[in-house]
């Protein structure tokens, strides 16, 4: 669940892109009524959408795959989708990264590189890439040994033609977190790597909450 600030910092993003035309926000039941709340008094320019998952803990949640998947259900989705995790803090442009999705006409996913394997060690799943090119050749989810220093953030652009294969993937079990899915849509599909040199925070624990305020609060 994205905390309200967090989503307010992301819709601003959003907000400036002709190329998005709805925004939904997927909670659960425990926030949901917070969220109606917010909703009624924000103003955006874009329509945009609280969706209450039905969950109320963590022994029954979907978990971030399935969530993208009841929201392809319930919404009837059968466009290109921009998905983006409540829990990231990132400095690239969303445009840029839409730009390289339309150059790519593929899934695509944000990658920062961390420059050192030590960082990423059982920490961040990992995006490997075929030489001078973008395309995604092999993904390791928060590996031990890993084979590169690209981490993959929780920022993905999923083509129309791959939505089918989401679906695939939590049947079949293969899709228990983001990791998974980028894993099987490289075998299923294809699947770029977006690279960016901008700041990147993993928010979801208080290591990377505190380092994102000392950024953000100069900024």
């Amino acid at each position: 669940m994205a905390g309200i600030p967090i989503v307010e910092h992301i819709l601003k993003k959003l907000e400036k892109l002709d190329t998005i035309n709805e925004i939904i926000i997927v909670t659960n039941n425990k926030f949901y009524g917070h969220f109606m709340v917010w909703l009624n008094d924000y103003s955006c320019s874009k329509n945009v959408k609280v969706i209450n998952d039905g969950t109320i803990s963590n022994d029954d949640r979907l978990g971030a795959v399935g969530d993208i998947n009841y929201i392809l259900k319930n919404q009837e989705i059968n466009d290109d989708l921009l998905v983006i995790a409540g829990d990231n803090l990132f400095g690239f442009e969303i445009n840029n990264f839409l730009n390289h999705f339309q150059q790519k006409n593929s899934s695509l996913v944000a990658l920062h590189d961390l420059k050192d394997k030590e960082k990423i060690k059982n920490k961040f799943g990992v995006a490997i890439l075929c030489d001078q090119l973008s395309k995604v050749i092999d993904f390791e989810e928060k590996p031990a040994e890993p084979k590169s220093t690209l981490a993959a953030t929780a920022c993905y652009v999923f083509h129309k033609e791959d939505l089918k294969h989401v679906e695939a993937a939590v049947e079949n079990g293969k899709a228990d977190n983001p990791g998974d899915l980028v894993k099987y849509l490289v075998k299923e599909s294809e699947v770029h790597g977006f690279v960016f040199d901008h700041h990147w925070f993993d928010i979801g624990s208080m290591e990377g909450l505190k380092q994102a305020e000392e950024v953000y609060r100069k900024l």
